[in-house]
């Protein structure tokens, strides 16, 4: 029964969405164009429930760089309606379209020559026709079975809020060092923020062998800076391989008895994975997990060494 309950509102919920699809016309390009077009605060008003999802959509648009703001229109005929100045935008939502305390702000918001963006369920409501635009947010069904609860027509309204947003953040160009700046905190941020270069090791902390160093000489590098890597370079300083605690353990598998005299090129890997500083902490890390490893090399355009940068630093991070 209550499995049979959960599916059949998440159907109801789910069709209410696609529903959504056919009904986008010039309507919703006419409210993409308005809210970038916007120049002061996009501000997002409605009551009860269609008020959460407004805060909600407030929050998505604020997430992209669009100043915005949650308006309670209650609190709004009571005094806070001096949040709203000439140059802003409103973004009102109502099911009914007939929300008295949405209708009372109506006149202050057309006075000011404010656009206005309704997200109704009723196109032919009074919300609806003192918009610019009036977005069709109508359900065939609610999904409580008291048909009394807001649920499929709350969830429509929170679809297309987000069609609403993502399509300014498409028309606007945001990029992810864009919406980065907006979520410094967390690992968010520090997925779209950090490069290599924050977390590289670098200088003396770079472990570093020249191709003819005796293998002795590189087991020690490699115990002493504790990543379980070294790099190789040319007499030129050019990177021209590495050399890992797994390529130690199978040459010595081959039973070969000089290995401790032998140079770093007999053993080392031609070819390693390498990176650019400036590049995100974030692309380090699907680098490591496309070719399972835990190591990158930093190197410049010539090939030559600025750091390396190992899982253990991306975790600390919080990248991971």
């Amino acid at each position: 029964m209550n499995l049979a309950r959960g599916r059949h509102v998440l159907e109801i919920e789910a069709k209410a969405i696609l529903a959504l699809i056919d009904r986008l016309d010039d309507r919703f390009e006419r409210a993409v164009a308005f809210v970038d077009r916007c120049r002061g605060r996009v501000i997002v008003t409605g009551m009860g429930k269609s008020g959460i999802i407004g805060r909600k959509i407030a929050s998505t648009l604020a997430s992209i760089g669009v100043p915005s703001a949650f308006l309670h229109p209650a609190e709004g005929i009571h005094g806070d309606l001096g949040m709203i100045s000439r140059g802003d935008l409103v973004i009102a939502l109502s099911n009914s379209g007939e929300t008295e305390e949405l209708l009372k702000i109506l006149p202050a918001i057309k006075r000011l020559g404010i656009p206005l963006i309704a997200l109704t369920g009723n196109v032919n409501s009074m919300l609806a026709k003192n918009s610019d635009v009036a977005l069709d947010v109508s359900v065939a069904e609610e999904a409580c079975p008291l048909d009394l609860a807001p649920t499929a027509s709350t969830t429509a309204a929170l679809a297309l809020g987000d069609a609403l947003a993502m399509a300014v953040l498409e028309q606007k160009g945001v990029k992810p060092e864009d919406f980065a700046r907006y979520h410094p905190g967390g690992a968010l941020g520090k997925r779209l923020l950090l490069t290599v270069e924050d977390v590289m090791h670098r200088g003396d902390a770079v472990p570093t062998v020249n191709v003819r160093t005796p293998v002795k000489t590189v087991i020690y590098e490699i115990t002493s800076k504790k990543l379980g890597v070294t790099t190789v370079v040319d007499d030129e300083g050019r990177l021209r391989g590495v050399v890992t605690d797994g390529d130690l353990r199978r040459f010595m598998e081959r039973g070969d008895g000089q290995i401790l005299i032998r140079p770093a090129e007999a053993v080392m890997s031609s070819h390693p994975k390498v990176i650019r500083k400036s590049a995100l902490a974030a692309e380090a890390v699907e680098q490591m997990e496309r070719y399972s490893i835990t190591v990158l090399v930093v190197v410049d355009a010539a090939q030559r060494i600025e750091g390396v940068v190992h899982l253990h630093d991306l975790l600390k991070a919080g990248v991971v």
